[in-house]
């Protein structure tokens, strides 16, 4: 007996320490993040460049639904409340007949790109446009309306009325749609022309933003992902007792399940790129399975469809992907990219360029809100430095950054300081709540 009780004194001292540690740990992680004046002062500078308008950025004239879903919340910090509703609401004004939503509108005295432009007696002012390669619009507006009431709009703006119809009528068009119209039944998933990742640009045209005859649709894990956040944003917002509530959770769990079953490679604990239907616009000894689409993966951990192990794992080939490239943050597109020549547009053209394998704080934002989520506190807070570090040496929210970390695209991206200033309060929030 006194044997034994040698032995439980050390193990009882060793119980109580590991608390403790873990405590201590917390702690000085706590300190350092709320000491840090890198987080304030990257903060203090997104707030003023979301004052400053809605469009996607300096050089774009368009309000852009997936831009703006992703700094709708912050604006809501610095902008009127009601500008922001009223901004929302153009998007309803201008949906289909068949449930689609716009890409983005712009005042018509503004609009000379290309597109096919739509007009709408509810918004005679703007014309808007459909970029008919992407899946992510419809959702995209759904988590838009989600953050807007979350964040301290009107929970009533989903049951007023825009053209005769609820907003909760017409979100629920919206993800009808795309049941409809952009469904493989075979797979139980969404499909989309090919693109790199969440990209918007198919490789088999010079500018590549419309569906056409040389497309070759694919399902792919970011359109799914997004569909999934849409559908349990959609939910959270029907009044208490809603019997859509229980048709909207069945089709969510269907949806989990249906990802996981096709997308997911178990083996190689990453999402495959493509499901094609209609074969591949790639060579056919071109081994795609190589490349880890690194923002689909993110939205995907921020949409529930990853385990924890799964998401530690996936930031771990992250930071791998980031070394052997020798890019600048986890906001690496993919790795590896396509190789030179496999998209028609002159931006997508070469590995690394633009959306094939630029390095966007954008998604790269995302991935550090699902890692604080999770409880990857410290592993946040490493990702997040240098994401920092280049808007302060830059002076600015670039669009995306080269391999080798230089600045790309427009100098304001609203989507970049969206993502990051979330992060930021997400950061000292658990800060100021693991102080000692």
């Amino acid at each position: 007996m006194k044997r034994f009780q040698y032995l439980l004194i050390p193990l009882l001292a060793i119980t109580w320490l590991i608390p403790v540690s873990f405590a201590s740990a917390e702690s000085d992680l706590a300190r350092r993040i709320l000491d840090d004046p890198s987080l304030d002062a990257v903060l203090k500078k997104g707030d003023a460049l979301i004052a400053s308008g809605f469009e996607a950025g300096e050089g774009y004239g368009e309000i852009w639904i997936r831009d703006f879903a992703t700094f709708l919340d912050m604006a809501m910090r610095v902008q009127s409340h009601t500008l922001v509703e009223d901004k929302l609401a153009v998007f309803f004004k201008f949906q289909g007949e068949d449930g689609n939503i716009v890409d983005g509108y712009i005042p018509k005295e503004k609009a000379s790109v290309g597109y096919k432009f739509i007009k709408s007696p509810l918004a005679p002012e703007y014309l808007a446009h459909k970029n008919t390669v992407e899946t992510d619009q419809e959702t995209s507006l759904i988590q838009a309306v989600y953050l807007y009431v979350n964040a301290g709009g009107p929970k009533g703006f989903v049951q007023s009325e825009i053209g005769g119809q609820a907003v909760l009528t017409r979100m629920e068009r919206a993800l009808n749609y795309l049941l409809e119209h952009r469904y493989a039944q075979q797979y139980g998933l969404l499909w989309g022309a090919t693109t790199a990742d969440w990209g918007d640009v198919q490789p088999e045209h010079e500018w590549g933003v419309e569906f056409d005859e040389n497309t070759h649709r694919a399902i792919d894990i970011y359109d799914n992902a997004m569909f999934l956040i849409a559908i349990q944003n959609f939910i959270e917002l029907l009044p208490e007792g809603d019997v859509r509530a229980s048709e909207w959770t069945e089709k969510a769990k269907e949806l989990k399940l249906n990802i996981r079953r096709n997308l997911w490679d178990k083996e190689n604990q990453k999402f495959i790129p493509h499901i094609y239907l209609d074969g591949s616009p790639f060579p056919a000894d071109f081994d795609e399975n190589e490349i880890v689409y690194h923002g689909g993966t993110a939205v995907a951990a921020l949409a529930g469809v990853l385990t924890h192990a799964e998401v530690v794992e996936s930031l771990r080939r992250m930071d791998e992907d980031v070394k052997l490239s020798g890019a600048g943050s986890i906001g690496l597109t993919m790795y590896p990219p396509y190789p030179a020549g496999f998209f028609k547009n002159p931006s997508m053209a070469k590995p690394y360029s633009y959306q094939n394998g630029g390095d966007w704080t954008w998604f790269g934002g995302r991935m550090i809100i699902a890692l604080i989520q999770q409880g990857l506190v410290e592993d946040a807070y490493r990702e997040i430095q240098p994401m920092l570090k280049r808007v302060i040496d830059n002076d600015g929210f670039y669009e995306w950054y080269s391999v080798d970390n230089q600045p790309r695209g427009s100098g304001s991206y609203r989507g970049s300081a969206g993502v990051l200033g979330k992060a930021i309060i997400m950061l000292q929030k658990w800060a100021k709540d693991h102080a000692e």
